[in-house]
């Protein structure tokens, strides 16, 4: 399975987008008929300009009997909030928690959209199989982080929880190695029982 660290990697890439010109009835038809709570606005060469949330609509429409008459243009949040596509996954998921959003528009280097991004979609890390973080986790441990022969480390993952045992030669090797195995994708918490190697 491939190992998921981008936003890239979660993304859902087909988008319903909206330009400025789009009328009130029209937005909300949108939101209705694919069941979403905000809309990306984009001009004509892809760039996401703003964002036409539920909360924009309810504002104007309690202020104005021709709520039909006005566009996206006009009701749009702007600047839009978004996120790169090569961002990390824990880097945006704060973002969404300090703005309060549940979607993110996804913009390549040119800041044209390529994808949408949401807390489900963040949360699918958390689906990945025991095996799959186990694997990464050994591949981590042994090929990187410890010179070959110097250690003997055991991973097991069980509903995302990972517990390391084994021998190190030095206790504060198997803190580095608590603290890296909590940056992998998936993984919940994290124990370790380490024993120092004694030398002979």
């Amino acid at each position: 399975m491939k190992h998921l660290r981008t936003v890239d990697d979660v993304m859902t890439h087909a988008v319903v987008t909206i330009n400025r010109g789009a009328a009130f009835k029209d937005i909300v038809e949108a939101m209705r008929q694919w069941r979403i709570s905000a809309l990306p606005v984009v001009s004509e060469e892809g760039r996401v300009v703003g964002v036409v949330s539920e909360a924009d609509l309810l504002l104007k429409a309690q202020g104005a009997d021709e709520s039909r008459a006005v566009t996206a243009g006009e009701l749009m949040t702007v600047p839009a909030v978004t996120v790169p596509r090569n961002a990390g996954i824990a880097g945006a998921a704060r973002l969404m928690a300090r703005g309060h959003l549940k979607r993110l528009p996804v913009v390549d280097d040119d800041g044209r959209l390529v994808g949408v991004v949401s807390r489900g979609d963040l949360l699918k890390i958390y689906l990945r199989p025991d095996e799959d973080i186990a694997q990464e986790l050994r591949e981590l441990i042994m090929t990187q982080l410890i010179p070959a022969g110097s250690a003997n480390v055991y991973v097991h993952v069980s509903d995302g929880i990972v517990r390391l045992s084994g021998t190190v030669p030095d206790p504060s090797l198997g803190d580095v190695l608590v603290r890296v195995a909590r940056t992998v994708p998936g993984v919940v918490d994290v124990s370790a029982r380490f024993e120092s190697e004694v030398p002979a």
